[in-house]
């Protein structure tokens, strides 16, 4: 039977790299296979859905959806930058990394990309990034502040084994977050240094000539389209034929559709030409103008804005998207979405209320959506917030409970809805990581995961527990830049505890291995959904990613592989 789990296991492993299917099917499918197959009990299959580590991260995410709201994150961060570059970004390090160390690193990357994006003094090319890694630093110091911590103590948990505590991670977590800034600092001379003031924005955005139009028999160049400032004519529409490049002399006709690519902020210029119209915007559709990053789970990927019934689906209408340096060509609604694609919406008033918004997009734009609260319920939210954490601490009450009576008193003061909270529930990784649970519990009992322990345990028992920890961290390492970070916990975890076993160790170090191997994704931009956030929108390139990534990734590997063992012993 372990022949055939393994087998399920490399099927699982291939189908999460091609990314053609969503994990929390693929996770969720195989554990119904398992049960099927009467690998798994019905109870315990069930019992990894009422973890209560895991009940503690889906409310820890839905509580962050108030602290979206309050002002915090905002206001300070409009204090961090100044005219040094390098007081900036250890500034925007540290506070990025505190803040991702208690709120979801989503949120507070998406929250910040506006503010890095608007200040006066540096590029944002020079900080997305490093915002971004900081914010994976963050995520190490808690155990609340990433998923994958959480997941990993769900096993703890599993298995019967002791539970992690709140601040368990800071040991290792905060010299990986303090050293980690200044490496940030050393990385920003490979990061491209874009002037947002001078840079033309790429994006691609459709205009349409009507019938009544005046600029109609004219050429481009009498029409004065070749002298734009911040938008540029690449290409014409004719009938289904794209012209291009486009000749100052070429003649413009009724219908005609004119591809601009250039600077959304200045997409008003347009307006000074009479009988201009923006394509695939709907008159029901009002003209907040909003921009989003398609998700890397989003259910666009790889299809057109024509195939998806966009605005139906979204009450939404796309006036321009633009993929880092890519020329983008073609009509907009037959472009193939990616993810990581920044997208310039008009969307209608009932936007943020639809229960698909989140699972497709990251909203980066600071826009009057959704109502922010005022000061006095903001310092409500954050000291009862913190007054939670303190009793967890000092474990007067345990955090779950804490964080029900917290979500129950948010609920109270309306600071949040049912409807918000229906709209916003993750679905989806609850179903990964419940599933993961009982998938790790076939991997332990089926004898796999000792195979796999022996395997490695063969290939570095010569270097002892020593080699056997570092190649737990290598391979959770490996894993965590070809799919996602929980994925690579959950196959990691059933070794990693196996491997521990057979050693006669300690388990914590090599959880801790597995821990911070599936938080270290900074080689590739697909790999996290904070370097998906700013791939685009910092217009890196992957050689960029690969160079700075690596040298922090080494930087990580050396803090984590030297402080684990004297935090956490083998014996």
């Amino acid at each position: 039977m372990n022949i055939f789990v393994g087998i399920s296991l490399i099927i699982l492993l291939v189908l999460l790299i091609q990314n053609k299917i969503k994990p929390a099917f693929l996770f969720f499918g195989l554990l119904l296979l398992y049960y099927f197959l009467d690998l798994i009990k019905l109870d315990k299959m069930l019992s990894g859905f009422i973890n209560s580590s895991l009940i503690t991260l889906l409310l820890l995410l839905i509580i962050s959806i108030v602290f979206e709201k309050t002002f915090f994150i905002t206001t300070i961060s409009n204090k961090l930058f100044s005219k040094s570059y390098t007081k900036s970004l250890l500034k925007l390090s540290f506070f990025t990394s505190i803040s991702s160390a208690f709120l979801n690193n989503t949120a507070v990357v998406a929250s910040m990309m506006s503010v890095v994006k608007q200040n006066k003094f540096h590029s944002p090319s020079k900080l997305l990034l490093p915002l971004s890694f900081a914010a994976i630093f963050g995520g190490t110091i808690t155990l609340i502040g990433t998923s994958t911590n959480l997941l990993i103590n769900s096993f703890m948990i599993e298995n019967n084994l002791t539970p992690l505590k709140i601040f368990d991670f800071i040991y290792v977590g905060i010299p990986i977050a303090f050293i980690g800034a200044f490496v940030l600092l050393f990385i920003s001379r490979f990061l491209p240094d874009i002037k947002s003031e001078k840079e033309i924005e790429n994006y691609f955005l459709e205009v349409k000539v009507l019938k009544s139009s005046k600029l109609i028999g004219k050429s481009i160049l009498e029409n004065k389209l070749r002298t734009l400032e911040y938008l540029f004519l690449s290409e014409i529409l004719r009938n289904d034929k794209i012209i291009s490049p486009v000749n100052p002399n070429e003649i413009i006709y009724e219908n005609d559709i004119l591809l601009f690519s250039g600077d959304i902020k200045h997409i008003e210029i347009l307006k000074n030409f009479d009988g201009l119209e923006l394509e695939h915007i709907n008159q029901k559709v009002n003209k907040n103008i909003i921009e989003v990053i398609l998700s890397h789970e989003s259910t666009l990927i790889n299809k057109t804005i024509k195939d998806t019934n966009f605005r139906t689906k979204f009450n939404a209408s796309v006036i321009a998207i633009k993929r880092g340096n890519q020329q983008l060509s073609g009509k907009i609604s037959e472009i193939e979405l990616q993810a990581g694609d920044n997208i310039i919406l008009a969307v209608g008033e009932d936007f943020n209320k639809r229960d698909n918004i989140g699972k497709n997009f990251y909203i980066i734009s600071s826009i009057g959506l959704e109502k922010k609260l005022d000061k006095n319920s903001s310092l409500i939210v954050l000291f009862s917030f913190l007054a939670v954490l303190m009793c967890s601490f000092f474990e007067i009450i345990p955090l779950v409970k804490g964080l029900f009576f917290l979500l129950a008193m948010f609920i109270g003061f309306k600071f949040i809805t049912i409807n918000e909270i229906q709209r916003r529930f993750p679905y989806e990784l609850m179903l990964i990581i419940g599933s993961a649970l009982g998938i790790a519990y076939v991997m332990l009992s089926s004898g796999i995961a000792d195979y796999l322990a022996s395997e490695l345990g063969s290939l570095f028992g010569s270097y002892g527990v020593v080699g056997a920890f570092i190649s737990i961290y290598l391979f959770t390492f490996l894993l965590t830049e070809i799919i996602t970070n929980n994925a690579a916990a959950a196959l990691s975890f059933p070794i990693a505890y196996s491997t521990a076993i057979a050693f006669d160790s300690s388990i914590l170090p090599f959880v801790m291995a597995v821990a911070y191997g599936a938080s270290a994704s900074f080689i590739m931009p697909y790999g996290y959904q904070t370097n998906l956030m700013v791939y685009s929108a910092g217009k890196y390139d992957m050689k960029t990613f690969l160079k700075s990534g690596t040298i922090v990734s080494i930087v990580y590997s050396i803090l984590v592989l030297v402080l684990v063992p004297i935090f956490f012993p083998f014996k």
